[in-house]
């Protein structure tokens, strides 16, 4: 018997992700503190907050297979979240222009029946463009949903003109969810993607 599947997550971008192979699923809005640990890697952190999103529903879907999905992006010794505000994303996008980020993409799936759970998380080199302060204004006065993303760059989007390279084995996992991964995993827990 086929598990309903469950995503951790309310994102849309996320969710958007999950609808283009098909995958039948409920989102569900994850009870979890996401706030980073004192010295946790970024590559930690993703992963953490992806483990626990899934598990913090657990209790509420006992039958289900659940995704949990973080991201973290690193640049300056430093981890970077999503700004949430404009003026938040404009600074963000001064001071990461030009620069190499790092974007940790982690995925976990969790059986609730059985216990098990298995997890990833995808490495993705990005390559800002040089950034003048007007480019930065009329990105962010056309692609308004980039408050919500690490970084503050929408890569499916208009923030893709920001890039200058990406270097990453899955270029899905930018956007929110390591599509590559996720397939395997859920056709292994006996989900017909394809």
């Amino acid at each position: 018997m086929q598990k309903n599947v469950i995503l951790a997550s309310t994102s849309v971008f996320r969710q958007q992700q999950l609808r283009t192979l098909g995958v039948d699923f409920i989102a569900a809005k994850p009870m979890f503190d996401e706030t980073p640990l004192a010295g946790e890697t970024a590559h930690d952190t993703a992963l953490r907050l992806a483990v626990g999103k899934a598990q913090s529903l657990a209790a509420i879907y006992p039958q289900h297979l659940i995704i949990g999905a973080d991201q973290v992006a690193w640049c300056h010794n430093r981890q970077l979240g999503k700004p949430m505000s404009v003026e938040k994303a404009a600074a963000m996008l001064r001071e990461l222009s030009g620069q190499h980020i790092e974007f940790y993409s982690a995925i976990c799936v969790l059986d609730t029946v059985s216990g098990s759970l298995n997890s990833h998380v995808d490495t993705t080199i990005v390559q800002m463009r040089e950034l003048s302060d007007a480019q930065i204004a009329r990105y962010l006065a056309r692609e308004s949903d980039a408050i919500y993303c690490a970084g503050a760059a929408k890569s499916e989007g208009l923030g893709a003109a920001l890039l200058q390279k990406i270097d990453s084995t899955d270029p899905n996992a930018l956007i929110g969810l390591p599509i590559f991964w996720l397939v395997s995993c859920l056709m292994a827990h006996g989900v017909e993607v394809i």
